[in-house]
């Protein structure tokens, strides 16, 4: 009789650690299955970068026009230096019809200047006052006779012609549909050198990319040169280029 009910027990011990070793299995089951499933989709993806460029004709030029003094005092220098960017400033708005908020003072100072001798040591030797405006034009057919115009109403620092255009958002989504096609086709190649097929996007990453405008330093006055040869001056806008890149995650099949 005991002997049959040591039996039991032991037959009951050992019932009891198989099914305790099948709960620790499948208690821990869950959280690496999922671990699981991520490795898996790990595996199997492909992660590529496209670019996409595109060109468009510029429609607004930005460009500064300054005026410099120089005099034997500083109130002489920016006085005559305020006289001439007052008439350049009524030209641009009276006569090319440039609206006040394109109109931006960009440099204002005035400084003196120095000699420098054995016997005297330095020494100021007049002043120069220098004024500058950042001006916005949207009629890109007449930027070089607007310089032109400029000059002679006492202009003669004229820089950072810049070609751009004004509203890049329009051309956007063709942009980034050009560089998502890149990416895409270097997926495509990729996938099939691995004996594989491209499947779904998993991820996207919009990145860099902007404008790149066209500009045009000039620290000489343009208006003069044209003068000298006869002629006005002009300028070539060329091409504003767009640009996009991605980072892409697609799935492999």
């Amino acid at each position: 009789m005991n002997k049959w009910v040591k039996s039991v027990s032991a037959f009951a011990i050992a019932g009891t650690l198989l099914t305790g070793a099948a709960l620790l299995t499948n208690t821990a089951g869950p959280a690496q299955q999922v671990q699981a499933a991520e490795g898996d989709v790990l595996r199997n993806v492909v992660n590529v970068a496209g670019s996409g460029e595109l060109s468009v004709k510029p429609d607004i030029v930005t460009l500064t026009i300054g005026v410099e003094t120089e005099a034997a005092t500083a109130k002489e220098a920016q006085s005559a230096n305020s006289a001439k960017m007052a008439k350049i400033q009524s030209v641009l708005k009276d006569t090319w019809k440039v609206d006040a908020k394109d109109l931006q003072t960009g440099q204002f100072y005035v400084q003196p200047n120095y000699s420098y001798s054995e016997k005297e040591g330095q020494k100021v030797k007049g002043y120069t006052a220098y004024h500058s405006l950042n001006v916005t034009y949207r009629d890109l057919t007449k930027v070089g006779q607007l310089l032109d115009a400029a000059s002679e109403a006492g202009a003669n620092r004229i820089s950072d012609v810049r070609f751009s255009t004004e509203n890049t958002d329009q051309y956007q989504e063709q942009v980034i549909d050009k560089a998502m096609s890149n990416a895409k086709l270097k997926a495509s190649a990729i996938a099939k050198s691995a004996g594989r097929s491209l499947g779904v996007v998993v991820n996207v990453t919009l990145s860099g990319g902007g404008e790149t405008p066209v500009y045009m330093q000039n620290e000489m006055l343009m208006s003069k040169a044209a003068a000298d040869t006869g002629g006005s001056t002009s300028l070539e806008a060329g091409e504003v280029t767009l640009k996009a890149n991605v980072s892409v995650t697609y799935e492999l099949k």
